[in-house]
């Protein structure tokens, strides 16, 4: 299973370590314990709890804020 896939679970932090600079939505839905339908909505009214941008159509998570919000400092 890759990180983008979800299986209804919390990430693992090996998981979250395998990210990039950025993930998709899901992914960080998936990562906070999100709904995917919640992470549109929250994305959608500038309400998610991490910054979200747009290319184009799709949402964009950089992981450094996610890693913030999880508490999880960046292993140098």
């Amino acid at each position: 299973m890759t990180a983008t896939q979800s299986s209804g679970r919390r990430m693992t932090r090996n998981e979250l370590d395998t990210l990039g600079v950025a993930t998709d939505l899901r992914t960080a839905a998936r990562a906070l314990g999100l709904g995917a339908s919640t992470a549109y909505q929250l994305a959608a009214a500038g309400e998610f709890p991490v910054r979200v941008l747009r290319a184009g159509c799709r949402y964009v998570v950089p992981t450094a804020g996610l890693r913030e919000v999880l508490g999880i400092e960046d292993a140098d």
